[in-house]
C-alpha cells in the first residue's frame, strides 16, 4: 500500500499465464509451495488453454521452497515485447495519474466550478465526495469482475466511464449535473487501480514485481501530489471546463493503447470453473449495493449541518447489509471468517480512521495556502509534494530497515499512529497567518513520513494477525478501508471545516458591522464558503479580508485538531488489535480466482 519494499504477501506468487512460455510452464505446475513472507498459489493442473489450474492450496514455507521459487522465477519468458510493455506502463500510468489527479484537483478549482453553477455553501464538497464514494465503494466489484473477464476486455469500459465522467463534468450546466459526471467517472476509477496491479502482476516476473508495484504506486501519489499543481496552474488560463474536456480524448486514447497492447491471451489467473454467466451471477451485488448505500447516506447526513434521518437509516442499511454477508450471499464481498477476526477487523478500523484523517490534509492544506497565506491557485497545490514526498519517504525507510521479516509489529505501529496524531494536532499549531511558512511546510513532511511508515507497518501487522488462508483477504479488506478513508475524510472533515468555517465568518462580519448582516454580506458569506480563492483573489477589502482569513485560519485548524483527536482513538484501537497470532487448524483452500480478485480489490485507493 504504502510506498517502499512490499510488505509480505504483497501479491499472488502463482505462476501469471501470460509471462510463461510453453517449454517453461511444466516445470512450475507443481511442488510450489508458500513461504512464510508470501503466501503463494500452487497451480494442481493446467487448462488445455495454458491458463493455471482451478485448484489453489496455501502450504507451509520454507527456506529452500523459497530458493526454488527464485530460481524458478528467473527462467520466466515474457510473451510481451518491450515495445508493448512500455506502451502499457505509459498508458496505465497516464490513467491512474487521471483517476487520483482528480481527487487533489478539485480542491483548488471547486471555487470557480460552484461560482459559475451558482452553488455555494457546503454543497460544493460534493464536487469531491460525488467521485470518492463511487471509486472506493465499487473497487470490491470491479475486482470480482476481474477474475469473470479477461482484464483487456475490462479496460476499455473502465476508460470510458472514465471519459464520459469528464465529458458530463465539462458540459455541465447546473450542480446536479455536475456531480453526476462525478459520479460516472468515480465508478471508472473504481477499476483503474484494480486493473492495473492485476496487469502488473499477471505480465511480470516475482523479481520485477515489486519494481512494477511501486511504479503503480508513484503513478497514484504523482497525480495526488502534482494534480493540484496542474489544476490550479491551468484553471486561470484556460478555465475549468477544459480542464475536463483534456481527459475525455486522453482517457479513450490510454484505454485504447492499453486494450491494443496487450495479448489476446492474457487471463487475470481466472482458474475457469463454469461459464462467465454463472460467475457473473455469484457476484454479491445487493451486498455492494447495501455497503455503498450505508456509506452515502451516512456521509450525507454529516455534510454540512448534521441531518439525523439519513445517518439513522445508514444503521438500517448497515444491519441489512451485515445481513446479507452472512445469510444470504453465496459469496460475501466481505468474508464472514475476516470479519470474525478482532485483529483483523480493528486494524481495518485503525485504517478508516487513520486514512480519514491523512485526506484533511491532503485536501485542506492546498485551501489553506490559498485562502490564509495568499498563495497562487499554481502554488497553493505544491504543499503536497513535501507531504507526500514524506509519505514515499517514510515507506521506503520502514520498509528497507525494518520490515525484513514476517512477525509482529504491534509496537511500531502504535507508535507511527502516535507520531501521525502529534504532527496533525502541531499542524493546527502553526496553521495561521503569520508564522513562517517554512514550519508549516516542515510539519506537512512530518506527517506524510509517519503516513508511509504507519501505513506498511500496519499492512505487516495485520498479515500477522491473519489465518495464512486469508491472507489475501485481509491485505484487500485493509485496502477497501484505507480506499473508504478518502471519502470519509472530506466529508466528514468537509463538514467539520465548513460548519466552522460558517459559524466565523458569521460571527466575524456581526462585529465587523455592528451587530446586523445585510443581504450583500449574507451572500458573501456564502460565496466565500465553496470559493477559498476568493479571500485573495476577489475584491474585498482590507477588513472583510482580515475576517476571511481569520475565519479560513480557524476551520483549517479545527478540521485537524478534531483529526488529531480521531488519531488517538485509532491509537487506541490499533493497540487493541494485539499481537498474538491466530493458531493455525491447517489451511483450508482456496478459489485461485477469489483469490486473485480480493488482493486487487481497492488496492491503492488509500492513497497508494
Amino acid at each position: 500500500m504504502g510506498s517502499g519494499p512490499i510488505p509480505p504477501t504483497t501479491g499472488p506468487d502463482a505462476v501469471p499465464t501470460a509471462v510463461i512460455s510453453p517449454e517453461d510452464e511444466a516445470p512450475f505446475r507443481d511442488d510450489v509451495t508458500a513461504t512464510e513472507e508470501t503466501s503463494l498459489l500452487r497451480s494442481g493442473s493446467s487448462s488445455s488453454s495454458g491458463t493455471l489450474g482451478s485448484e489453489a492450496n496455501l502450504t507451509e514455507a520454507t527456506d529452500t521452497n523459497h530458493h526454488r521459487n527464485s530460481t524458478k522465477d528467473a527462467a520466466f519468458t515474457h510473451r510481451v515485447g518491450p515495445s508493448r510493455v512500455i506502451c502499457i506502463a505509459l498508458s496505465l500510468w497516464l490513467l491512474i495519474f487521471l483517476q487520483a489527479s482528480s481527487m487533489s484537483g478539485m480542491a483548488l478549482i471547486q471555487g470557480a466550478i460552484a461560482a459559475e453553477l451558482e452553488t455555494y455553501d457546503s454543497a460544493a464538497m460534493w464536487f469531491s465526495s460525488a467521485y470518492l464514494i463511487p471509486m472506493s465503494s465499487l473497487a470490491p466489484v470491479a475486482g470480482r469482475l476481474a477474475t469473470i473477464f479477461p482484464p483487456r476486455n475490462l479496460i476499455l469500459p473502465v476508460a470510458a466511464l472514465l471519459s464520459a465522467g469528464s465529458l458530463l463534468c465539462a458540459s455541465a450546466g447546473s450542480f446536479g449535473f455536475f456531480v453526476a459526471g462525478r459520479v460516472v467517472a468515480g465508478v471508472g476509477g473504481a477499476g483503474v487501480l484494480t486493473l492495473a496491479i492485476i496487469l502488473g502482476l499477471e505480465l511480470t516476473s516475482e523479481r520485477t514485481r515489486g519494481v512494477v508495484m511501486g511504479g503503480i504506486n508513484a503513478g497514484f501519489t504523482a497525480g495526488v501530489s502534482f494534480g493540484a499543481i496542474v489544476y490550479g496552474g491551468l484553471m486561470p488560463v484556460i478555465g475549468w471546463r477544459p480542464l475536463f474536456w483534456i481527459q475525455v480524448p486522453v482517457a479513450l486514447i490510454a484505454g485504447l493503447a492499453v486494450y491494443l497492447s496487450l495479448p489476446s491471451a492474457v487471463e487475470s489467473g481466472t482458474a475457469h470453473r463454469g461459464s462467465w454467466k454463472q460467475k457473473l451471477v455469484r457476484i454479491d451485488y445487493l451486498g455492494a449495493s447495501l455497503l455503498a448505500l450505508t456509506i452515502v447516506l451516512f456521509l450525507y447526513g454529516l455534510v454540512g449541518d448534521i441531518q439525523p434521518l439519513p445517518i439513522l437509516l445508514s444503521v438500517v442499511s448497515l444491519l441489512l447489509f451485515l445481513t446479507v454477508e452472512y445469510r444470504v450471499a453465496a459469496e460475501p464481498i466481505i468474508p464472514i471468517k475476516v470479519l470474525s477476526s478482532r485483529g483483523v477487523l480493528l486494524s481495518c478500523l485503525a485504517q478508516l480512521g487513520l486514512m480519514s484523517a491523512r485526506w484533511t490534509v491532503l485536501f485542506y492544506a492546498p485551501v489553506f495556502m490559498l485562502a490564509v497565506r495568499g498563495a497562487a491557485p499554481t502554488t497553493a497545490g505544491s504543499i503536497l509534494i513535501p507531504t507526500n514526498l514524506g509519505f514515499g519517504l517514510g515507506g521506503i525507510i520502514v520498509g528497507w530497515l525494518h520490515v525484513r521479516r514476517s512477525g509482529a509489529f504491534w509496537l511500531p505501529s502504535v507508535v507511527s499512529l502516535i507520531f501521525f496524531s502529534v504532527s496533525l494536532y502541531a499542524l493546527s499549531l502553526v496553521a495561521t497567518p503569520d508564522l513562517p511558512v517554512a514550519l508549516f511546510i516542515v510539519v506537512v513532511l512530518v506527517n506524510g513520513l509517519a503516513t508511509g511508515a504507519g501505513l506498511n507497518y500496519t499492512l505487516a501487522h495485520i498479515l500477522h494477525l491473519s489465518h495464512k488462508d486469508t491472507r489475501y483477504i485481509t491485505t484487500s479488506l485493509l485496502g477497501t478501508f484505507r480506499g473508504f478513508g478518502g471519502s470519509f475524510g472530506t466529508a466528514i472533515g468537509g463538514g467539520i471545516f465548513y460548519r466552522l468555517l460558517r459559524s466565523n465568518l458569521t460571527s466575524g462580519f456581526l462585529e465587523l458591522d455592528g451587530g446586523h448582516l445585510s443581504k450583500g454580506r449574507r451572500d458573501l458569506i456564502s460565496k466565500l464558503l465553496g470559493t477559498p480563492g476568493l479571500v485573495f483573489g476577489g475584491d474585498l477589502d482590507d477588513a472583510a479580508r482580515h475576517v476571511a482569513v481569520d475565519g479560513y485560519a480557524d476551520a483549517s485548524r479545527g478540521v485537524w485538531q478534531a483529526a488529531a483527536a480521531l488519531g488517538i482513538v485509532m491509537i487506541a484501537i490499533q493497540a487493541a488489535t494485539g499481537w498474538t497470532a491466530p493458531q493455525e487448524e491447517g489451511c483450508e483452500e482456496i478459489d485461485e480466482d477469489e483469490a486473485r480478485a480480493l488482493i486487487t480489490e481497492n488496492e491503492g485507493v488509500g492513497e497508494a
